[in-house]
């Protein structure tokens, strides 16, 4: 019989385990790790591109690249940046490194997998506007155009240098760009175009700094670039450009119908960003003898373009609009898959898919016009319903609500003074006053604000009509509308989001400083004389809510309401029977290392998402908390400072009940973090264990999903030795591969033993671990 040594034994046992045991094939759909994070930013906003090892584009909120292979790489908070939000990128061939200035003023290099962070610009308390508008990268150095003046950056020693004070008298001027032949810096700034030798030892003496605009034919005043190409530096002083020839200024190019937004060269090409009056957009193509050599139109890649670059036969397009394209003979879009942009609206997941409402309205609860519509997330694809996919819908801004029809899956969008919109199989259809019992504010005839919609348990979808008379409507299961007044006076009929609670009741948040009404339409919608409400303001009797600036509802699994103030969570735990019983809100208590205070108290509680195992995550201006079931305890806190969270200011969060990934919107865009609970059923059902294999050196969470609500979960040796036991959090447990003693378990094959607490639902599976201790 031949030697089987132990790793051959194993090797045997796995493929043993991946032919009988089919979880192993699902565990490779399972691409984002419990504790993990993945960014949503939109990408289609672009700035600035740049050539060095790859392409680089900057947008507005981060930076990717495009390989030889174009293969896409995005670079953010998620994978090693220290912020968001880019102002200008930079290549440095002499160290090949890429800087990217952020618009808090803060500085990362990249180079390779590599960033190094420089904050201390930010950090700074240098009073004066330290915004960085440009950057310019040579021989190792990068000189940052600043609101303050030229700040100076040491690309090998990763420090500040030197900062050029540059004002007419030493003081801080804004610097919009600058260049240099190797003898002279060129420097465009606010009080016109300023040079200086190179070799000068002091170049943060003002005085060494000569201001030539009024002399040899350019004009006094600001000026907006400054470029170096073919030996002659070529400046963009209003929408003209002039080249510096022979000791003059002259004019290089200019069109009074096509305003410059940038200009860019390389060698011996000036590329020129245009765009008119009417909204057409055009890159010009120049010589350095004011030849225009070629002109690039195209609606469809070229709508607002920012920056060209030059790439051999190819140019790279930067679009505010259309994102990043190559047009070599034809136009090519390298736009990673992302939302159009930012959703701060309703969100919510339904069969897998999260729909989020992209508009938005100010916190006066005024129109922000808003156009983008709602944003639609599924199998790692993006897409968005607007009035780009659907033009029926141009009439409709400020989408800020949405919901599910759980019969046909119609997708329902309400719009803060367009009305409600159904999709349903690429048709739409739009309701208002004049075919539904949606009404208009009376001070505004031409606004029909939907701000709220939720379907209750017989599939009638009710509707927050802000501002209307009779500001709740509802759209009933066979099509007919009727409409309803509140029986409580509210300052501006104000009401948004809704909830349906366990007994069918609906809660209804009044914001402007109103509280919460909740109400039960009896036996018969249109029958009035069964109806009851319930006002839920401060105060004790009241509905004794931390105080009436409600910002936000929620529903648990054991059907409390949570409501979030700006002082803090109160929450309804007798919800089903407010008609039966005065039924006034508590105020949880958490307990905080030695001290106890109320929820979350003088917060401002912006969101609040139930997850799986019936824990809460809230979201604040400060961030945003997981807290326990009952909400006296904290499990997770994420800040900008300690995560990659995007940013603290939180507007909403939705949980995938399927996956557990919790979706965050902030101000800065839209991210997602992988939880660990997931929705349990009554059944062990499609159980997978991921990943499975373990692989080696793996340090992260193993999860044993689609597991019988709280069950209890054994991880045993194949003799029955028991090395880990827990509870699943809803219908998802999770392990971290050690044992009772805090050992990492040792390589081998284990069994997954899954049981409900009177034993009627059992299942056992397998979990193989490799490289173990």
């Amino acid at each position: 019989m031949p030697t089987c040594t132990v790793y051959t034994l194993l090797r045997y046992l796995f493929y043993c385990l991946v032919i009988s045991n089919p979880l192993y094939l699902f565990a490779q759909n399972e691409a984002t790790p419990i504790g993990y994070w993945r960014e949503h930013l939109s990408y289609q906003n672009a700035q600035q591109v740049v050539k060095g090892d790859k392409v680089y584009c900057a947008t507005i909120y981060n930076v990717f690249s495009i390989d030889s292979s174009n293969e896409v790489e995005r670079y953010s908070k998620i994978n090693g940046l220290n912020d968001i939000g880019v102002n200008c990128i930079g290549w440095d061939n002499t160290t090949q490194q890429l800087l990217i200035a952020y618009s808090s003023s803060n500085v990362d290099i990249l180079k390779g997998n590599t960033v190094t962070n420089i904050n201390d610009i930010q950090q700074t308390t240098l009073s004066g506007d330290k915004t960085i508008y440009s950057c310019f990268c040579s021989n190792g150095f990068a000189y940052l155009c600043s609101g303050l003046g030229v700040i100076v950056v040491d690309l090998v020693k990763y420090e500040i240098k030197d900062t050029w004070l540059i004002g007419d008298t030493g003081n801080q001027v804004k610097v919009n760009a600058l260049t240099t032949d190797g003898f002279s810096f060129y420097a465009a700034t606010n009080e016109g175009l300023k040079t200086a030798s190179v070799s000068s030892p002091n170049l943060d003496n003002y005085a060494n700094w000569t201001n030539i605009s009024g002399n040899n034919g350019l004009g006094n005043g600001p000026v907006r670039s400054v470029v170096y190409a073919n030996q002659h530096f070529i400046t963009l002083k209003n929408d003209s450009l002039f080249i510096f020839s022979n000791n003059t200024w002259n004019l290089l190019y200019a069109d009074i119908a096509w305003p410059v937004i940038a200009i860019n060269t390389v060698n011996d090409k000036v590329f020129v960003c245009q765009q008119a009056a009417n909204g057409n957009a055009r890159i010009v193509q120049l010589n350095t003898n004011g030849v225009i050599e070629n002109v690039l139109v195209q609606a469809a890649s070229i709508a607002f373009p920012k920056y060209a670059l030059p790439d051999g036969n190819a140019v790279w397009i930067a679009d505010s609009l259309k994102g990043l394209s190559k047009y070599t003979n034809t136009f090519e879009s390298f736009v990673p898959n992302s939302p159009p942009g930012t959703a701060t609206g309703e969100m919510m997941v339904y069969n897998n898919t999260l729909y989020a409402a992209a508009g938005s309205v100010t916190d006066q609860w005024n129109a922000t016009l808003n156009p983008n519509g709602i944003y639609t997330f599924n199998n790692d694809q993006w897409n968005d319903i607007s009035a780009l996919t659907n033009p029926v819908l141009d009439t409709l801004q400020d989408f800020i609500t949405v919901a599910v029809n759980p019969i046909d899956q119609s997708i329902w969008a309400g719009s803060y003074g367009g009305g409600l919109a159904t999709i349903h199989n690429g048709q739409v259809q739009i309701f208002k006053q004049y075919n539904s019992s949606l009404q208009v504010v009376p001070s505004d005839p031409t606004s029909c604000r939907v701000s709220g919609l939720a379907f209750d348990q017989d599939n009638n979808l009710w509707i927050s009509n802000y501002g209307a008379p009779q500001n709740i409507s509802v759209r009933k299961a066979d099509g007919t509308f009727r409409s309803f007044s509140i029986p409580y006076t509210h300052v501006e009929n104000a009401v948004s989001q809704l909830v349906v609670d366990d007994a069918n009741q609906l809660w209804i948040m009044s914001p402007k400083g109103n509280g919460v009404f909740c109400y039960n339409h009896g036996n018969n919608i249109d029958a009035i004389n069964d109806d009851h409400w319930k006002f839920y303001q401060q105060g004790q009797g009241l509905g004794n809510l931390p105080s009436n600036n409600v910002f936000c509802i929620a529903k648990d699994k054991n059907s409390f309401i949570w409501i979030g103030t700006d002082r803090g969570i109160g929450v309804v735990q007798c919800a089903t029977n407010v008609v039966q019983q005065n039924c006034d809100a508590v105020l949880p208590v958490v307990q905080n290392d030695n001290f106890a205070g109320y929820l979350f108290q003088d917060e401002q509680v912006k969101t609040i998402a139930v997850d799986g195992a019936n824990r809460k995550w809230v979201g604040t201006l400060n961030g945003i908390w997981l807290v326990s079931e009952e909400g006296d305890k904290t499990i997770y806190n994420f800040t900008e400072s300690n995560s990659p969270l995007l940013s603290n200011d939180i507007k909403r969060i939705t949980v995938d009940p399927q996956s557990g990934e919790v979706y965050i919107a902030t101000a800065k865009g839209l991210c997602s973090f992988r939880s660990t609970a997931t929705n349990g059923g009554s059944t062990n059902s499609n159980v997978l264990v991921f990943p499975n294999p373990v692989p080696p050196g793996y340090n992260g969470t193993i999860a044993i999903k689609g597991v019988v609500d709280n069950a209890l979960v054994k991880i045993a040796e194949l003799n029955g030795r028991l090395v880990y036991q827990t509870r699943a959090l809803g219908g998802q447990a999770v392990w971290d591969g050690k044992n009772y003693k805090g050992e990492k378990a040792m390589s081998g094959i284990y069994l997954v033993i899954i049981k409900n607490d009177d034993g009627t639902e059992k299942t056992v599976t397998k979990i193989a671990i490799t490289g173990g201790k």
